[in-house]
Order: structure tokens, then sequence, then C-alpha cells
């Protein structure tokens, strides 16, 4: 696992069993905030179009692109989101001044007007992913749609779908050193999120765990 960042998803994490779609709504005004210590920049899906975009779109297109939304402030959307677990919300705290452990991607996942956003909260020390969520405009306000509590967890955009690594430990595995890994793809229906496919990966086993002896001279 890499190291802490503030925000930005790199790729594949920790990751674990998707949990059922939440139905909470919060208010957006408010969730607007620019600086890392708020949540994060996070990396955009590369299909959507920035809002200049569409706004300098040709008048006669029948189909626009989703907006990407301002920043959002990560931080106080889960921390407001009852659909959140309290181990969560206890999990999210500062590690470094007001630099807060979550990484924030936006992307068109349920082919809304405005592109969705998913969060994954991570743990300070190892960066292990422990709550990964994705939330829809919807009048206004941001409605969760997704949440995977179980860690190690992390959630991320795949050209258009939501796809979740939950790593995978045998007994006796050190947190640094997974066994393997399921990765479930979702895909946004009639309203939810359905498991569109899932595939396992097993990693190898790196032979001896003692230092080479140093070669004489």
């Amino acid at each position: 696992m890499r190291g802490l960042t503030c925000a930005g998803p790199t790729g594949a994490r920790s990751a674990a069993r998707a949990a059922g779609t939440a139905t909470a709504v919060l208010a957006a005004a408010g969730l607007f905030a620019a600086g890392c210590g708020t949540g994060g920049t996070g990396a955009r899906d590369e299909g959507p179009a920035h809002a200049e975009a569409v706004a300098s779109a040709p008048a006669a297109a029948s189909a626009q692109p989703s907006r990407t939304p301002d920043r959002v402030d990560a931080v106080r959307l889960v921390k407001a989101d009852p659909a959140v677990s309290a181990e969560v919300k206890r999990t999210l705290k500062p590690c470094v001044a007001d630099e807060y452990p979550v990484d924030v991607s936006y992307g068109n996942l349920t082919r809304g007007a405005v592109d969705d956003v998913v969060v994954n909260v991570l743990t300070c020390g190892d960066a292990v992913g422990v709550g990964s969520y994705v939330y829809r405009e919807q009048g206004g306000a941001y409605v969760n749609v997704f949440s995977a509590e179980e860690p190690p967890v992390y959630a991320e955009i795949d050209r258009g779908d939501l796809v979740v690594t939950k790593q995978v430990y045998d007994r006796g595995d050190p947190v640094s050193s997974p066994s393997g890994e399921n990765v479930i793809t979702y895909r946004w229906g009639p309203g939810r999120f359905a498991e569109e496919y899932r595939t396992h990966n097993d990693y190898g086993q790196v032979a001896g765990t003692e230092p080479s002896p140093v070669p004489a001279g």
C-alpha cells in the first residue's frame, strides 16, 4: 500500500464487500470548499467535460456530457452522512495539521447531469481503506447511492463503471502482505448499482524473508 496522501486515487487499494444503497440526502449548500484540509482534489474521470467545455459546445449538439462539479468538501460530506458508520466517522480525523486521509474522484457513474463524487476514507498510519462511498447530485443535494465499509476497501472509477477492490488475507498475513484480492465491478442500473462481474487475483509469494548476506569484499 502506498503512504498517506491528502487526496487523489492512485490505483486499487484494499477493498471490502460493497454495502447496499443508502438513501440519505445531504444538502449541497456549503459542501464546496477549496484546499487540501477539507477533502482533496481527486482525479477526474477522462470522459466528462468541464463546465467551460459544455458551455462552449455548439448549440446544435443533441447530447451534453455531465458537468464536473466544483471541489467538494468531502470530509464534511461524509461526516454529515447518516449512512456512514460511527466507526468510520471516528477514523476521519486529521493526520497532519488539517490534512485528512481521504481520496476524492469525480466521474460520470450514474449518467446524471453532474459528475458523481467517489470518496475513500483511509487510516492515517498505513492508508488502509475503511470506507468507500458514491454521492449523486440530485435536486441540488448529494444522495449517497453506494457504501462499502468492510475494510480493507477502495473504490475507483473505470470507464464509467465503479470498481471496488478488496484485498484478501489468509491467517497470519500482515496488513502489508495480503494473499490476494477480489475486484468487483458495479454498473449503474435503474436507481442503483448492480454487480456486473468480479475477478480474483492471487499474489505470488516471495521466497525467503531474511536479508541477503553482504558479499565479501
